[in-house]
Parts: C-alpha cells; sequence; structure tokens
C-alpha cells in the first residue's frame, strides 16, 4: 500500500512540474539578476515548507533552522544552475536534503546496510488519515536518525526506494529494510501512546 502511495506521489509531482514548471518565474529571474528583494521574497515562498523537510531530516529545530539558512544560500549562490526542467520547489528540496544529510554526517550519523530478507508484502502499513498529523510528525522525530530519515523521505518526501538508495549510498534492500523497520518502530510508539489502532 505504501509503495503506490509512493508511486502515486511521485507521477502527480512529475505530472504538475511538467505543468508548471516555473510558478515563480518572474521572481527567480529576479534573484539571478541579484535582486536582494525577489530573494527575500523567494525566502517566504519556501521558507515553511523547505524548514520542515530539514526538521524531519536533522530532528533539532536549531540545527533544522541552520541547514535551512545554510540551504537556501546555496541556492541563491547556484541559482544560474537551475535550468526550469523541474520545479524550482524540487530543486531547492534536493539542496536542502543533501545539506540535511551534510549536517547527519558532521553528527557521525552513518546508515546502517540492513540487507535482510524482507517479505514481498510489507505487513505493516500506516494510514496517515487516522492520526492527527501533529502527532505522527513528533513521533517520527523521536525515531533513531536512519529510520527517520528514510521514512521521511520515502512517506514524506515521495522518493522510491531507488532513489532514496542513491541519495544515501544504501542498498534498494537495504533502505526498505530501514523503512519497514521504521513502521514498526512508530507503530510501537504510537500505540503506546494509543493514538494509532491497527487491525
Amino acid at each position: 500500500m505504501a509503495q503506490s502511495h509512493s508511486s502515486f506521489n511521485q507521477k502527480t509531482i512529475k505530472h504538475l512540474e511538467a505543468q508548471y514548471p516555473n510558478i515563480y518565474h518572474d521572481v527567480i529571474e529576479r534573484c539571478r539578476k541579484g535582486d536582494t528583494k525577489a530573494q527575500f521574497e523567494l525566502y517566504k515562498l519556501y521558507y515553511k515548507p523547505m524548514y520542515n523537510i530539514c526538521l524531519r531530516m536533522v530532528g533539532n529545530e536549531v540545527e533544522a533552522e541552520d541547514v535551512m539558512q545554510e540551504a537556501f544560500l546555496n541556492a541563491l549562490t547556484k541559482i544560474d544552475t537551475y535550468e526550469g526542467k523541474v520545479s524550482f520547489g524540487a530543486w531547492l528540496k534536493r539542496i536542502v536534503i543533501n545539506r540535511s544529510l551534510d549536517q547527519l554526517k558532521k553528527r557521525k550519523v552513518k546508515f546502517e546496510e540492513l540487507n535482510e530478507k524482507i517479505p514481498d508484502e510489507e505487513p505493516v502499513s500506516l494510514h496517515i488519515g487516522e492520526i492527527q498529523m501533529e502527532y505522527l510528525k513528533k513521533a517520527i522525530q523521536k525515531l533513531p536518525d536512519g529510520f527517520r530519515v528514510v521514512l521521511s523521505l520515502y512517506l514524506l518526501e515521495g522518493y522510491d526506494h531507488e532513489e532514496i538508495a542513491q541519495i544515501l549510498g544504501i542498498t534498494n534492500v537495504s533502505s526498505r529494510t530501514q523503512f519497514l523497520r521504521a513502521k514498526l518502530k512508530l507503530r510501537e510508539m504510537l500505540q503506546k501512546e494509543e493514538l494509532f489502532e491497527y487491525n
């Protein structure tokens, strides 16, 4: 079920990007010319969603703020390399994720290879609509770094396991295994708080 959810997200995102590759084209072009007002406007447009990605990745509010600032400065510095083949948000998100991973590396976080045999169909499904999103996000922040990052990339950012494997430098099987373990851990945490019921 989770796999189809991710595939749907990816197809929807790519379809929207094809239709609206540059929603904020004018602002982006002004940023290319060094317009500080446009840069601030672009920052306001993308700050909240990109900060939330940082927070989900690094699991710390102060670090997330620092990573967000660094990522945005990095994006403005290399904005001339943005070719408009994908939406600006998708392009910026990749920079944010990369900077978040750099921050995790500074903390010596390692993404272990967990090449265990996993079932053909994952036995744990998360029906997000049944949980208040704020509780889900808080629970995710309490997961171990490796679990939290893989779960966030797959469940919340819409990447598939092949893409996650490339981003983290791990195998596809390891991504799937960490995702499954993360869901099991998340279920356990939410059940303790009596926030989630499973069949």
